[in-house]
């Protein structure tokens, strides 16, 4: 009987190599009998085994001292590959003789040397994996076809260059070559020793070597990379700016796993084991399912957090733009159905992450909703606090529009209950339905607009309630504008509101300037009395004084807004102005007192109007540029008269 420990591969007749029809064709059989056959068969077996015991036993390192400090594969490739032959050669023997006599010596003797082969090839398998780690790694596997690419750019270049930069390119070139040429000889070598083995029935002895390694790589590269086991109790104790730093890892350490890490693996484990689907599936999985679970867990942990910060959401979302952009190779890598879990624990952390979006954006409206409409409006009616958090958000929102949009797709609209209905306008026609973002985000800036237009309901001051208006429409409009949500919301959107801007301006105005306008004929030029237009200009100076008084404490943000609306102002005052000052002043020359009278110059007025909107709010400081534009202006005026 065979010794124990023979491989059961070893005693299938089925496989023996040496049924070759020309041993067995009817013409030759015709013509000889079986046992001369038989004999040129056993001959065949002798010298098959003969010669694998000289080569087997040359490198047997229990009793070679050479064999025993020295690498095959390293000290002759092709000796090596007569090794493999010889091993492989003997493996048929042992098939031709298992089906003649299972328990004859020569079939034990044959069983010894491929134990004893099997050993060396151990070894060498060993050595090989260990001694050529550098170019064994992830990042050097995975990148054979980019440095083919880099030689070939290389090559490109133009030969004008200087010695020195010939040499460089040279030596980079070299350089490449010799990383490539040993990753590559490793590679093939793997390949031959695994597949011998596994064909020999020692398949357990290489899978065991080559997990043993290559997962101590993998799990020092997932390391390396910062991703570490942590807990949800860990994360919940974790201070914001450490959690923000491991989750920068985190998005570095999932790039690098994808191009490099288990790409890299992946490829190798096709590599060395080509010739067994089975084998390379469980080596791979094996060696990655634990670190790349760990990898791909770490996002559910976050998105279920109660760990609360602004800036949060990015995080969240980067890490889901992460696994996103990633999931065609993840699919690909992780392709093995003993490596479902890793592609599930992705896809969790996917529906986690949105689940968490979908969370923070609602909590962000309630913020704004809760938002209390007793605030005060900011001094001048500048933009508001609660305005440019919002719209800094949104806008930061919209530059994750695509991923934002994945998220929406299946979420159920905004509620409209909370807002009157003269509130809702579609970004998009009725012939195209606005994607579920740009309703979100529209959404959101209804709730910001019609807590605004809560703020200033009650307000006293109208005409400070329109500048309000104005300033955080105008605010709300140019961040949209300037950001992504441009794309969101369309033009249309941007167009209407731009026009709500215009309305709240000339409401403004109206109501602010209106009386002023009032106090000056609607022909300036007509003829009047002395008294009449004495009485006009004291009307225009009282009104005028006031009015400028009380909103030269306005201000209005954006210096184009700005400038618009004074540029309106000037336009409907200063030419009628102008009219009548140089039609009626001479009226009042001779009056007591006309400085009095007649105390603004058509430049005092428009002086006084580009002064408007910068929130100017000193009363003597007024006082004093009147003075000094009134008696310049008067000892000129005068002097002509």
């Amino acid at each position: 009987m065979p010794r124990k420990g023979m491989r059961s591969i070893c005693f299938n007749s089925k496989t023996s190599s040496f049924s070759n029809s020309r041993y067995s064709s009817p013409a030759r059989n015709s013509i000889s009998t079986g046992t001369p056959r038989r004999s040129f068969s056993e001959s065949l077996i002798e010298q098959s085994i003969e010669a694998a015991t000289v080569l087997i036993n040359k490198w047997n390192p229990e009793t070679s001292t050479y064999a025993k400090v020295t690498s095959l594969f390293y000290e002759s490739k092709s000796e090596a590959m007569q090794f493999i032959r010889c091993v492989n050669d003997l493996q048929k023997s042992m098939h031709a003789l298992v089906t003649e006599n299972s328990t004859s010596e020569k079939l034990v003797h044959a069983q010894n040397l491929m134990q004893i082969a099997m050993k060396r090839l151990q070894k060498e398998f060993y050595q090989i994996l260990s001694m050529n780690r550098a170019h064994l790694d992830p990042e050097s596997v995975s990148a054979r076809s980019s440095r083919a690419s880099a030689r070939s750019s290389i090559s490109d270049y133009d030969d004008d260059g200087s010695v020195s930069h010939d040499d460089e390119v040279r030596n980079v070139g070299d350089s490449i070559d010799e990383v490539e040429e040993v990753s590559s000889i490793a590679m093939t070598d793997l390949r031959s020793i695994a597949e011998c083995m596994i064909s020999s029935g020692y398949a357990k002895e290489c899978i065991s070597i080559y997990k043993i390694i290559r997962k101590s790589i993998i799990d020092e590269g997932i390391y390396r990379l910062g991703v570490e086991k942590i807990s949800s109790s860990q994360i919940n104790k974790t201070d914001w700016e450490v959690l923000d730093r491991r989750i920068k890892d985190w998005l570095e350490a999932v790039k690098v796993s994808m191009t490099t890490l288990f790409n890299g693996e992946r490829i190798l484990c096709d590599h060395v084991f080509a010739s067994s689907d089975s084998i390379r599936e469980s080596c791979f999985t094996e060696i990655s399912k634990e670190g790349a679970t760990l990898l791909f867990g770490f996002p559910e942990l976050v998105a279920k957090s109660k760990k609360s910060h602004p800036e949060k959401i990015f995080r969240v979302l980067d890490m889901y733009t992460a696994i996103s952009t990633n999931w065609i190779e993840i699919d690909s890598i992780f392709s093995f159905e003993s490596t479902v879990t890793v592609r599930a624990q992705a896809l969790n952390s996917l529906n986690k992450l949105s689940d968490s979006v979908r969370s923070m954006l609602s909590e962000f409206e309630s913020t704004i909703q809760k938002d209390s409409p007793k605030s005060k409006i900011p001094g001048g009616g500048g933009v508001h606090t609660l305005t440019l958090t919002t719209m800094n958000y949104l806008s930061l929102l919209a530059d994750y529009s695509n991923i934002l949009a994945d998220i929406f797709a299946d979420w159920p609209p905004p509620p409209r209950s909370s807002l009157p209905e003269s509130y809702f306008e579609s970004p998009a026609t009725d012939d195209s339905p606005a994607p579920a973002i740009s309703m979100r985000m529209a959404w959101l800036i209804l709730v910001l607009l019609c807590k605004l237009d809560g703020k200033v309901e009650h307000h006293k001051d109208v005409c400070l309630s329109y500048i309000f208006l104005a300033n955080n429409l105008n605010h709300v409009v140019s961040k949209v504008q300037t950001s992504n949500l441009k794309y969101l919301l369309g033009e249309d959107w941007i167009a209407k509101h731009e026009e709500k801007v215009k309305l709240f301006a000339a409401n403004y105005e109206r109501l602010a300037w209106g009386p002023v306008i009032a106090t000056l004929p609607e022909n300036p030029t007509a003829t009047i009395t002395p008294a009449q237009a004495k009485e006009i200009f004291r009307k225009f100076n009282s009104s005028f004084d006031e009015t400028f008084r009380k909103q030269s404490s306005f201000v209005v943000s954006d210096p184009k807004l700005r400038d618009e609306m004074k540029v309106s102002l000037e336009r409907k005052i200063v030419p009628s102005y102008r009219e009548f000052y140089d039609a009626h002043r001479s009226n009042v020359v001779g009056v007591r007192n006309v400085g009095l009278i007649v105390r603004f110059a058509p430049e005092d007025v428009g002086n006084y109007l580009s002064d408007l909107f910068f929130g100017n709010n000193n009363s003597s400081g007024s006082t004093s540029v009147y003075s000094s534009y009134s008696s310049s202006h008067q000892r000129h005026s005068w002097s002509r008269g």
